[in-house]
């Protein structure tokens, strides 16, 4: 557990050293109450010591100055771990699968953030939000995040592609990616298939109408080989020496299975079947329920930074809040023989916060306890894209907050709605 050793506080310390800082910006992003206030208040009684001061001065200067790239590098490192833990029975044909999928994240509404994030065009000045491009690089078995991407949200070089290319070191030869249809581009498959790593990607958009499979090399029903031209012209994010040097054209394999049109670079139909493709692709909605852990259970959706520097610092920690709780979901699967995906994220969670309130250090008992808590099986679940609890029957605030003050002191609240 010497991972570990490094998230702990240490009471006899009562600085705010990278060390400190860490423990503390990681159980506060953890928590549901992640005020700054909290941390110092719960550093203070860890310390059994009334003379600290329960200013969050000290703190939030030492949250600056805790270095991104130690954030980065222990996220890499727990995604690693978890991965040299994961056994042949959970992988597929003993390849490692990767899900890539793109996400956004709201920030405080600052002159800085907004700088490097603005809001969204149809947004008024003023009302509202900066806002980022985020994209995760997920294990499909263990629900680990192996990298991690930030961007803008519009412009140059914001979408999930240029993001995607930001990370592809992440990937090694052989491993399997899944994808939806924002990544089944000429030349992020190029790249792929240059590093050996293939992918399984739903089909571009821009290519839907003109998918016929009567031509092409047939390799079954719903199933060719063909080839993709290299655009005519080249992206203004490539060099013209790279855009010379690739090839004019790539060969690859689409299927259509039920109403969706897939494409991949593994050609040949005896490593996987049309079936298997189908099956496998249907795994990339695990995704889904890791952003709703990484941004909803954890609170990454709203972030509460005041800067953009430290917006992003906050981000990587949720990152890495979310990782560690992957590795106990992992080691407590391989001492009980199940899937880790099976084990209850919330679960997991909870019983870590409470080991790390008392002070205690994961053993076999929090393990156990872990692997009780299960998820349903529930293939094909369909929900609606709704809320039955309503919200409160407030107004949009539709002009600058300060105009809306002056609006109340001048003519009074408006009256209530019926």
């Amino acid at each position: 557990m010497g991972i570990f050793e490094q998230y702990s506080i240490n009471k006899r310390d009562s600085k705010f050293n990278n060390e400190t800082t860490l423990a503390m910006f990681l159980k506060q992003v953890m928590s549901e109450d992640r005020s700054c206030a909290k941390a110092v208040n719960d550093f203070i009684i860890q310390n059994n010591d009334d003379k600290l001061s329960a200013n969050t001065d000290g703190y939030c200067q030492a949250r600056i100055k805790l270095p991104t790239m130690l954030i980065q590098n222990l996220v890499r490192n727990i995604g690693k771990k978890v991965l040299d833990l994961v056994p042949k029975s959970w992988t597929h044909n003993d390849r490692r699968i990767f899900i890539v999928d793109g996400s956004t994240s709201t920030m405080p509404d600052t002159e800085a953030s907004q700088k490097k994030y603005p809001q969204q065009a149809a947004q008024k000045p003023g009302l509202g939000f900066p806002i980022c491009r985020t994209l995760t690089v997920n294990c499909l078995s263990t629900g680990t995040i192996k990298d991690f991407a930030i961007g803008k949200f519009k412009g140059k070089g914001a979408d999930e592609g240029t993001l995607l290319r930001s990370v592809l070191d992440t990937f090694e030869e052989g491993d399997l990616v899944l994808g939806d249809a924002l990544f089944g581009t000429y030349f992020l498959l190029l790249e792929m298939q240059k590093k050996k790593v293939d992918v399984l990607f739903e089909q571009h958009g821009s290519r839907k109408c003109t998918t016929d499979f009567r031509k092409g090399k047939s390799l079954g029903t719903r199933d060719h080989l063909i080839d993709i031209l290299k655009p005519k012209r080249k992206p203004e994010w490539m060099d013209q020496e790279f855009y010379d040097q690739s090839p004019d054209f790539i060969t690859i394999r689409e299927v259509k299975i039920n109403h969706k049109i897939l494409i991949t670079s593994i050609l040949n139909p005896q490593k996987e079947s049309r079936k298997s493709l189908g099956k496998l692709y249907k795994d990339r909605w695990h995704v889904e329920l890791d952003f709703r852990n990484l941004k909803t259970t954890l609170g990454m959706n709203i972030l509460s930074c005041k800067t953009p520097e430290m917006c992003e610092k906050e981000m990587w920690m949720h990152v890495l809040a979310h990782n560690i709780i992957r590795l106990f979901a992992a080691q407590s699967a391989i001492i009980f023989k199940i899937k880790p995906r099976t084990i209850s994220f919330k679960h997991c969670l909870q019983v870590w916060l409470t080991y790390s309130q008392i002070d205690r250090r994961p053993d076999d008992a929090m393990f156990a306890l872990i692997s009780k808590r299960r998820v349903g099986n529930r293939p094909g679940r369909v929900e609606p894209r709704a809320v039955k609890r309503r919200p409160k029957p407030y107004k949009l605030l539709t002009v600058k907050r300060e105009i809306a003050r002056a609006d109340i002191r001048k003519n009074g609240h408006p009256k209530k709605q019926k």
